[in-house]
């Protein structure tokens, strides 16, 4: 397996999902936050019809929440528009049926179809249809899974709805449909590359466009993500073509390698085109995979997607395309070039742990020895720097294998980056940094058949605090009582800029100098002044 290969494909997901599933499985638990979710749930009242600029449409009531499911904000993007910027839907006939949800975008696992630029509306009942009402703050939510999986409908915003703001879920394009750097199609005279976030703008636009018909606010827009999702708000903060479609700024472990200064994730569409990087292959290259030779745009659009995404890895990134992104987001926020809006970021205490989990454990190999945690270090982090990491990260300083290499994954892949996004963003706008700390965030691993280790603050686990799901009934009281208080900061920070009020302890804006973080610890978050050392970021991370 070449260089960061297992990298590439242990990023692929937004993993709280992926791990979710494997309980599904294991353990026979229903879960919430995986496709079939929402899917399953009965609604029966109907809303009042809303008449937006785009048409008339009709969503449901679910309990205190008024649902606009599966709203198309953009033309399919199939045919001759696969690979082309998002194009206008062009309004609809009649009221639209907004009671479901649209199809998910194609991704692995025979998922989905390329007719899913759609977009889901929560709003507070009492402010549906308001225009009677004042103006609500909108959170848009972009979805994590390596850019190549995930959908809006994966995700039920109920808790934070229900503290007075509405939430947009949206789809976007994944995968090689939705990021490629190919020569033939960057001619063609058109936006290129970066096809998923150019949805995501588009899809900002409509939710500017037309918000204030649902009650919300089109000036008070914060969007938010994570993992991928968290990856795309830092391109959107760096993006100039995004400028003016959002006020404020949230990612959740969205850093992953990209502020790393010895990985080059994202790289120029000319680069792509011939070379790829250490994570991506070249267009050229994909092209030829699929049997496209001739490197023609014909061939390639009349490719199947079932092909295009079985030679995709498990994640892939934006590309530096000379509009949508004219330098990487590191470049940008080190310039202050970027959109300087308020920022939340943060990331997890114990990001690459589910990582091991699905890689080794899962996998009927779990790291018991010497040799084993040797060989799982220079799988992740090349025989180049392997010895290096096991100097800072010795085996026997762990209680187990899968900890120590869920350490140096952490501090590595995320966290180190993380401070450094953070320290180039608070030079010129207020950032918001944070660290989700429960060590025993649900499930438990009592609950997961072959883990040999806790997972602690893993990746993803802070979603089940801010969104509804089934793990919900697994919070103790403990923990739902941090659940409310992220909710509250999450939402206060989309009403006004700054996530503090009466309920909640004192979050300051970061300060390099301090280097001080909002630890998410149950009950009560506080304030912690030791991410620094604790994950090695100064004395060894930031020196390669």
């Amino acid at each position: 397996m070449s260089a960061f290969a297992r990298l590439r494909r242990a990023l692929h997901d937004g993993l709280a999902f992926q791990l979710m599933l494997a309980l599904v499985v294991l353990c026979g638990i229903t879960l919430g936050a995986v496709p079939a979710y929402a899917k399953k749930v009965h609604k029966i009242t109907r809303t009042p019809v809303v008449v937006t600029p785009s048409g008339q449409l009709q969503g449901v009531i679910n309990g205190h929440i008024a649902e606009y499911l599966g709203i198309p904000y953009a033309a399919p993007p199939v045919g001759n528009l696969r690979w082309m910027p998002p194009q206008p839907y062009g309004g609809w006939q009649g009221v639209l049926d907004a009671s479901a949800f649209g199809s998910e975008c194609t991704q692995p696992g025979g998922v989905g179809t390329e007719n899913c630029l759609f977009l889901n509306i929560y709003v507070p009942k009492k402010k549906s249809g308001g225009k009677k009402h004042r103006k609500t703050p909108v959170m848009f939510w972009i979805h994590g899974g390596g850019l190549t999986a995930g959908a809006g409908s994966d995700y039920n915003p109920a808790p934070l709805v229900e503290r007075g703001v509405i939430v947009v879920t949206i789809n976007y394009r994944l995968g090689y449909l939705g990021f490629i750097a190919q020569s033939a199609l960057d001619s063609e005279g058109h936006e290129a590359g970066n096809y998923g976030l150019q949805d995501q703008q588009f899809a900002m636009q409509w939710v500017h466009d037309n918000i204030a018909a649902f009650g919300g606010d089109p000036g008070n827009v914060t969007i938010f993500g994570e993992s991928a999702g968290g990856h795309s708000v830092y391109c959107q903060l760096a993006s100039p073509t995004a400028a003016g479609l959002f006020e404020k700024a949230i990612a959740e472990s969205g850093s992953y390698v990209i502020f790393d200064s010895f990985l080059d994730p994202i790289v120029p569409l000319s680069t792509a085109e011939t070379t790829g990087s250490s994570f991506v292959p070249s267009g050229a290259s994909i092209a030829d995979s699929v049997g496209c030779t001739d490197q023609t745009a014909a061939c390639l659009r009349a490719v199947s997607n079932t092909e295009l995404i079985n030679v995709e890895p498990g994640s892939i990134y934006a590309l530096v395309d000379g509009t949508l992104l004219t330098e990487t987001p590191e470049q940008a926020f080190a310039a202050g070039t970027f959109n300087q809006v308020p920022v939340i970021a943060g990331t997890n205490h114990d990001e690459w742990r589910a990582f091991v989990a699905e890689e080794y454990d899962f996998a009927g190999n779990p790291i018991l020895t010497v040799n084993e945690y040797d060989n799982a270090t220079i799988a992740l982090w090349t025989s180049l720097l392997a010895p290096m990491v096991e100097t800072i990260y010795p085996y026997s300083a762990y209680p187990s294998g899968g900890i120590a290499l869920g350490a140096s994954g952490t501090d590595g892949v995320f966290a180190c980056g993380a401070r450094t996004a953070d320290q180039l963003l608070a030079q010129f706008t207020t950032t918001y940094a944070y660290e989700f700390n429960d060590e025993n965030a649900p499930p438990p691993q009592s609950d997961i058949p072959g883990l040999t280790f806790p997972l602690g603050a893993y990746h993803g686990a802070e979603i089940q605090y801010l969104f509804d799901s089934d793990f919900y009934y697994l919070l103790n009281a403990s923990q739902q009582h941090l659940a409310a208080a992220m909710v509250r900061y999450w939402t206060a920070f989309a009403a006004t800029g700054n996530p503090n009020g009466a309920s909640n302890p004192k979050w300051a804006p970061y300060d390099p100098t301090s280097d001080q973080f909002q630890s998410f610890i149950p009950p009560t978050p506080k304030v912690e002044s030791t991410f620094n050392t604790d994950h090695q970021c100064d004395s060894f991370w930031n020196q390669i």
